[in-house]
Formats: C-alpha cells, sequence, structure tokens
C-alpha cells in the first residue's frame, strides 16, 4: 500500500512537472520498438540489437525547445535503458536513462521519456546504456536543429548526412560480457561498421567477398553536413574522405571555429559537424575511411571501416590504396595538436541570439576541484575491476536521483574524494558532491596505457586544457580562457591530463563516467549531485 502511495504521489509529481514546463512550445513523438534481429554486418551471422527492425535506429529530428516524447517498449529478453548522450536534459535528470537516475525496463515492458530539448542545438546520439548493449546496436542519431529565426554559422548546406562509426565484434554482448565479468579483456576488434555495414571490399586478402557497405549518394558542387559519431566500443577512428577537406563546424552543440582537416580523430562517444563540398571530377567513386587509432596499426588493419562517396556523375569504382591516416607513429603530440586546435565560436549564436562567446568562462571564480584519476584495471575483492581515483561504482538498487529526492537514506554516500585515494582500491557507491551553481575545475588524469574518452551528463563542460605527463597547479598556466570548445564528450590521451569547467546550472544527479564501454561496466564513473 506505502508502495503504490508513492509511486502515485510521483507520477502527481512528474505530471505537473510536464505541465508547467512543456506548454508552449511544440512536441515530436516517436515509437521505439527495441528487439534482436539477425545481421552480418562483418560476413558472420549474429544477434544484433534493432529499433523498429533498423539497425542502426531511426534519427531523432528535433528543433530547439521541442518537447520530445518517445515511447520505447522493451522486446529484449534483458532490461533496458535508452540514454539519451549530450541532451543536457534541464531539470530533468531522471529521463536521462542510465541506472543512476532510471529504473530499468523490464522486457516486455514499455516506458516513455518525455523531456525538452532547452536551448540546445547540434548533433548528439543515443544508445542502450545497460548490459553491455551498446556493443550489439540500438543507438542512433539525435539531431537538434536551429530555430529558423537563430542563423547558424555558414550557408544552409544542400543535404544532411549521417554516419555512425564504430569498432564491432562478431561475438554477441553477451558473450563480451562474459569475458569481462570473467577477467579477460576484449581483445582486438574484429572491424568497424560504418552506419551498421561492413567495409567495401578494398583489399581482397583484407574484407572477404559478400558483405554489404555504406554508400553515401551526392551530387557535383554541393555542400552537405556531415554529422559523425564514434558509437563504438573502445576504439579510437581516424575518419578520413579520399581528396575531400573536411570543415569542422560543429561538435556537440558548440559552433566551432571553421577550419579544413584531411582527417579527424574521433574518440569514443564523440560527434561532430563537417562541412563538405562535393568540388572533386568525379573520375570514380571516393572512399570514406574510419580506421583505428592509438593502436599497433600493422597489425590493427582489419580494424578499417571503408565506406562508399558516390558523386551522380561518378564514372567508375573506387579502387587502389585507401587515403593515409597521419603518419605520426613516433609523434605523440600530433592529434593533441590537432584536438587542441578545435576552438569555439565565439561570436557565433548557439541555440540562442546571443554570440556563444557572451558567456566569459574565463573570468568565473572556480568553486570546487577534483582530479580523477583512472588506472589499469585492477583487482577488488577478487574480481577485476576499472576504477576512478580508486574507487569502483557500483550502482544501487535504487536509482540516486529517485533516493534523493525522496531522501531514501543508505543508497549512495556523498564522499566522492577531491583527490585519488592513496589506499588500496575499493568498491563503492560514491558521489561527488556538487554545489548548485558553483563552477567545477575537474581534471581528467589517465594514467592507463590506453585512450579514454570522458563523458558527463546534463552539460556542455569547457576544455580548457590537455598536456602529458602529470597535472600539476603550474598547469593552470596553459588554460585556454577564452576559446576552449564546449562538449559533452573528451578524450584523455594515455599517460596525460584533460582539464574541463563546468557552470553547475542544472540541477539534479549527473552521469560521470568514461565512454569506453569495457572499462564503464567494470566500475570507472560516478555522479555529481
Amino acid at each position: 500500500m506505502a508502495l503504490s502511495r508513492f509511486w502515485g504521489w510521483f507520477l502527481i509529481h512528474i505530471a505537473l512537472f510536464l505541465s508547467l514546463c512543456y506548454a508552449e512550445d511544440p512536441f515530436v513523438f516517436y515509437d521505439f520498438e527495441v528487439t534482436y534481429i539477425t545481421a552480418s554486418p562483418l560476413g558472420v551471422p549474429q544477434q544484433v540489437i534493432a529499433i523498429n527492425n533498423k539497425f542502426p535506429g531511426p534519427t531523432i529530428n528535433s528543433t530547439t525547445n521541442n518537447n520530445v516524447v518517445i515511447n520505447v517498449r522493451n522486446k529484449l529478453d534483458e532490461s533496458l535503458l535508452m540514454h539519451w548522450s549530450g541532451i543536457q536534459q534541464r531539470r530533468s535528470s531522471w529521463q536521462d536513462g542510465v541506472l543512476g537516475t532510471n529504473c530499468p525496463i523490464p522486457p516486455k515492458w514499455n516506458w516513455t521519456y518525455q523531456f525538452q530539448v532547452k536551448d540546445q542545438v547540434g548533433s548528439f546520439f543515443y544508445f542502450p546504456s545497460l548490459h553491455f548493449q551498446r556493443a550489439a546496436g540500438g543507438f542512433g542519431s539525435f539531431i537538434i536543429n536551429n530555430r529558423p529565426i537563430i542563423p547558424i554559422p555558414f550557408d544552409t548546406p544542400d543535404g544532411d548526412i549521417v554516419i555512425l562509426i564504430g569498432d564491432w565484434y562478431t561475438q554477441n554482448h553477451t558473450a563480451l560480457r562474459k569475458a569481462l565479468d570473467a577477467g579477460k579483456g576484449l581483445g582486438m576488434p574484429d572491424g568497424v561498421l560504418i552506419n551498421g555495414k561492413g567495409p567495401y571490399r578494398y583489399n581482397d586478402t583484407l574484407v572477404p567477398d559478400g558483405i554489404e557497405y555504406e554508400t553515401i549518394n551526392v551530387h557535383p558542387g554541393k555542400t552537405y553536413r556531415l554529422r559523425v559519431h564514434n558509437v563504438g566500443i573502445s576504439t579510437s577512428l581516424n575518419f578520413r574522405i579520399q581528396s575531400h577537406n573536411l570543415l569542422l563546424a560543429e561538435s556537440e552543440g558548440s559552433y566551432t571555429v571553421q577550419q579544413n582537416y584531411t582527417s579527424l580523430d574521433i574518440h569514443v562517444g564523440q560527434s561532430y559537424s563537417f562541412l563538405l563540398t562535393m568540388d572533386q571530377n568525379a573520375s570514380s567513386d571516393y572512399y570514406i575511411v574510419a580506421s583505428a587509432r592509438f593502436v599497433n596499426e600493422s597489425q590493427w588493419k582489419r580494424v578499417t571501416g571503408v565506406a562508399i562517396l558516390r558523386y551522380s556523375n561518378s564514372k567508375g569504382k573506387a579502387s587502389g590504396p585507401l587515403p593515409d591516416p597521419p603518419q605520426d607513429e613516433f609523434d605523440k603530440t600530433f592529434s593533441m595538436n590537432q584536438a587542441r586546435s578545435i576552438r569555439w565560436n565565439v561570436s557565433a549564436s548557439g541555440a540562442r541570439p546571443n554570440p556563444q562567446g557572451s558567456f566569459r568562462y574565463g573570468s568565473i571564480n572556480v568553486t570546487e576541484v577534483y582530479v580523477l584519476r583512472n588506472k589499469p584495471p585492477e583487482t577488488i575483492d577478487g574480481k577485476r575491476r576499472a576504477t576512478l581515483s580508486g574507487i569502483s561504482f557500483v550502482n544501487p538498487a535504487t536509482p540516486i536521483r529517485l533516493a534523493d529526492q525522496y531522501k531514501i537514506k543508505g543508497v549512495y554516500k556523498l564522499d566522492f574524494p577531491n583527490k585519488p585515494l592513496t589506499g588500496p582500491p575499493k568498491m563503492e557507491t560514491s558521489v561527488i558532491n556538487g554545489t548548485y551553481r558553483g563552477f567545477m575545475e575537474v581534471i581528467l588524469q589517465n594514467n592507463d596505457t590506453k585512450m579514454h574518452t570522458y563523458h558527463m551528463s546534463g552539460y556542455a563542460f569547457f576544455v580548457v586544457g590537455m598536456d602529458y605527463g602529470e597535472w600539476s597547479e603550474n598547469s593552470r598556466g596553459t588554460y585556454n580562457k577564452w576559446d576552449g570548445i564546449a562538449r559533452s564528450t573528451t578524450q584523455v590521451y594515455p599517460g596525460a591530463w584533460t582539464a574541463i569547467l563546468i557552470s553547475l546550472d542544472n540541477v539534479g544527479v549527473w552521469n560521470l563516467r568514461t565512454e569506453n564501454l569495457d572499462s564503464w561496466y567494470l566500475g570507472q564513473e560516478t555522479y555529481v549531485r
């Protein structure tokens, strides 16, 4: 009786909140039926997660301040949550779709997410956040368009193209999960998918016959907006298109200073928009390539995705070698300098008419500092676990947001340390105590041997610095206080640090995690309350 009364009051509160917040802005509606299908993206039949029988799932297309309603029906054989990566969920963190904010959707049940994309624009994606399910698919793109009254800082493109790239295993996600539970690593991926499809047969030895590949059809002289997302498991990918420049224009909701790249490293969980002009002679089709980075690339040649860019007047098939990746085997600063070159366009309007740079983050006093350090996985209580500052996170049975709202004691501890623990690692439900309207500095120190990317829900943080070695107080002298990019996912190079600044203006409980799916599964995360 008490439980039913509790849920009754909870639903009444939610209904009142929605009626107040969603009264004026338009609604967009989607129905997601989440099922297993059999597909063979790398030539091997396997179980993948589809949405409405599609792999990848459909694009959610919305406009700033729209109210988005997505009814998710779970037809899997295990519980499910859908996470809307980069959507800030202003004052509605219970819609975020991670274990700290939502109860899972049981098999054969449905749940309707309803949230407003308040004051946001840009390129994002969604994915299932439980049980290692992202390794089986269930992902798709999430676009927030500008309102017509707000100018975009470039001419309206002739078309909009979504490209989802990511490493891929031919084993089912359940087998990958069992390997991690048994204390093993995942090993080298079996390939890279582009929009859910395997590589074009550019090499008869590396690519078997009969694999379906992605073809992007374009017209000469036109300019297209390419929204590229790394939805993979743990591999950074270098993205490039043969004979074409990529004009960077936006990243995860922030317009960037526009500059050309011949290729760009896109790390797990990151999203970019490029303007691509069809200015070649179309003597043949062109390769679109996403290849593994920060690994032994001579051994990882199979971990390469290849699609085809086809002009309407193309004179033949693509052939010959792929365009080269960066030749920086002995220059570990190349990729970092490329990352530092991505700058915020301070004069462009974002979701609002005022320029992005009118928020002068560099002049705000920091109120709290956290140094978060990760290391290679280690054994805790006989289990292989991943840690953040010496703590491997344990998700509670009751979501943190629910426990916080209704003052349920004993669910979590508000004691996450400002600095890494010096003693043995431990498993805890330990949460960062943030201050509303505070200004938090977080240093992400990667003492692992592999690349990590970190994501924070609820916010676009400012990436103000990165360098190799250990961060120190003197490192602040290198910070970019003017036009550091604002985004929700940032890379941290192995043996290096990245510093971010966060304006804590969004009440709620927000997930801060590595996007590397194996390390996230093993506990490398926390929440900021």
